[in-house]
């Protein structure tokens, strides 16, 4: 049997009890959906025979948990966080370099420390129902607008990963005027309380936009919900969803062996046929109705440079949102 865990921002620091010294075991933390994780741990276990004890939370609140767990690490590996959390907490991380790392896209692949997991998108998602196609955003600028006040679903960026690269790519783009391009944004959004929850949002109607990462809004548009993706003309990100070894975590062999399986072609295979996700190898290609990247436009999303303005740009974010 899987451990499943879901943890709010005031466990996150919590202890638990002893994790079993079996090898069979491996302990992860994570911030995907449930759904998502129980796909590839379940299948994880079937192949190797290992299971998983998973805890689910905010990428924040992992990264807390891993922090104030580190004079007696309980885990083994932080799996599915956006790259420029982990990069800015590599002091928790052992350096792993995983057995096929030569097929790894060098775009997602950019660390030593940190592993890639899957590539996300930085997208919106428009109810058709709720807004005409003349209606759409073509740019994060038309996020501002105020007719969309209260109208547009996002997580907080300051506990999900997700909505804080949102944050980080419109203020990549913009440079010195970033935060005002933002500030207009955030005044329209009404926040979620997770980021696997604003693609429903918008499927149901009760958000006529959203931002959201590509998969999350392509499971709805693949199920036949009322929605569409939309990917802004002024650009936008694609970053590795990350993973990492926990230093001195109990079981590290087998961490080892969950991040070389999910780097496997049959698992990245999963991850973009079933999940919607583009993969970090080179040869599994995109799929699922994702548009190709070469018609997106991407922009030069520096994860060192992000990853050490992260602190600074969560304050703001937080005294802005606080200030609404």
């Amino acid at each position: 049997m899987y451990r499943r865990t879901l943890l709010g921002t005031a466990m996150a620091a919590a202890v638990i009890g002893p994790v079993s010294a079996q090898t069979s075991t491996v302990v992860v933390y994570t911030a995907a959906p449930q759904a998502f994780a129980d796909v590839l741990t379940t299948q994880f276990t079937k192949d190797t025979g290992i299971k998983v004890e998973l805890v689910v939370a905010g990428s924040s609140d992992v990264v807390r948990r891993v922090n104030a767990e580190a004079g007696n690490p309980r885990g083994d590996v932080i799996w599915s966080i956006g790259a420029e959390t982990l990069e800015a907490n590599t002091k928790v991380l052992e350096p792993y370099t995983p057995t096929e790392k030569n097929i790894l896209v060098p775009a997602y692949y950019v660390s030593r420390v940190w592993v890639p997991f899957s590539g996300i998108l930085a997208t919106f998602m428009a109810n058709t129902k709720l807004v005409k196609p003349a209606e759409y955003p073509k740019s994060w600028r038309d996020l501002g607008d105020a007719k969309w006040k209260g109208q547009i679903s996002s997580a907080r960026a300051d506990s999900s990963g997700s909505s804080f690269q949102q944050l980080a790519t419109v203020l990549t783009i913009y440079g010195d005027k970033g935060w005002d391009v933002y500030r207009p944004i955030l005044a329209n959004m009404q926040l979620a309380d997770s980021s696997g929850l604003v693609s429903r949002l918008v499927n149901d109607g009760e958000a006529k936009l959203g931002i959201v990462l590509e998969d999350d809004a392509l499971r709805y548009v693949k199920g036949g919900g009322p929605v569409v993706i939309l990917y802004p003309e002024d650009g936008t990100s694609t970053l590795a969803d990350a993973m990492g070894l926990i230093k001195g975590g109990p079981h590290p062999e087998t961490g080892k062996k969950f991040i070389d399986w999910l780097l496997s072609k049959p698992a990245q295979e999963l991850v973009v046929r079933e999940l919607g996700r583009r993969s970090v190898r080179t040869d599994v290609p995109s799929g699922g109705g994702a548009k190709p990247l070469n018609e997106v436009k991407i922009i030069d999303y520096n994860i060192a440079d992000i990853a050490a303005h992260r602190s600074a740009w969560i304050a703001r974010w937080t005294e802005m949102a606080a200030a609404r």
